[in-house]
């Protein structure tokens, strides 16, 4: 699966030579980030227009009228940009980081309700933008980074915000949380 600046989001199988769909064409807002689910069933994308659109890999193309398969869910979850998000546990939980002009940048989404009642929980942290996100599914914990390179761990149970580091003096780029959740390592754009 390829995201690109102009929007388009292509699948390519090994073994073709060219993409089997395009999710996307181009002439959208920029890609940001794409993840697939856990069993690989759905995968989901976040544009920088804030956007964030889920997809069924058990797409049906109609190879007759050339139709390109559609999102199952798509809306704003950010007002500027979306830069990440995470499957949560069963997939219909989303965390999703950006930039909101409330500063709420890191927010958690049900999928199973509708887009306007969708919101379970804002927290107001990285007052410039959230950039980039890990979940940590043992101890329930969403680890995020900020344009400022701070780095905030939420506890997802409480539903509040148990740490803020300075990690870096530069935005933070990548988070990962080794498997037995003990450490976790962030990267910065330095």
């Amino acid at each position: 699966l390829t995201g690109a600046q102009d929007g388009s989001v292509r699948m390519f199988e090994w073994g073709h030579a060219q993409q089997i769909t395009c999710f996307r064409s181009g002439g959208n807002s920029r890609v940001t980030r794409m993840r697939f689910n856990y069993q690989g069933n759905k995968f989901g994308i976040v544009d920088a227009d804030g956007y964030i659109s889920l997809y069924q890999t058990n797409w049906k193309c109609c190879p007759l009228t050339g139709t390109s398969p559609k999102p199952y869910l798509t809306w704003q979850c950010h007002n500027k940009t979306a830069n990440d998000f995470v499957f949560i546990s069963s997939s219909s939980l989303i965390a999703t980081a950006g930039f909101s002009s409330d500063n709420r940048n890191i927010c958690l989404w049900d999928t199973l309700v509708s887009p306007i009642n969708s919101l379970v929980h804002a927290f107001i942290c990285h007052d410039s933008g959230a950039t980039v996100l890990a979940y940590a599914p043992k101890h329930q914990l969403l680890i995020s980074g900020g344009r400022k390179g701070f780095t905030c761990v939420i506890d997802l149970r409480l539903k509040q915000q148990q740490q803020l580091l300075q990690s870096h003096d530069s935005p933070v780029k990548a988070i990962a949380v080794d498997p037995t959740e003990e450490y976790f390592v962030t990267g910065s754009a330095e």
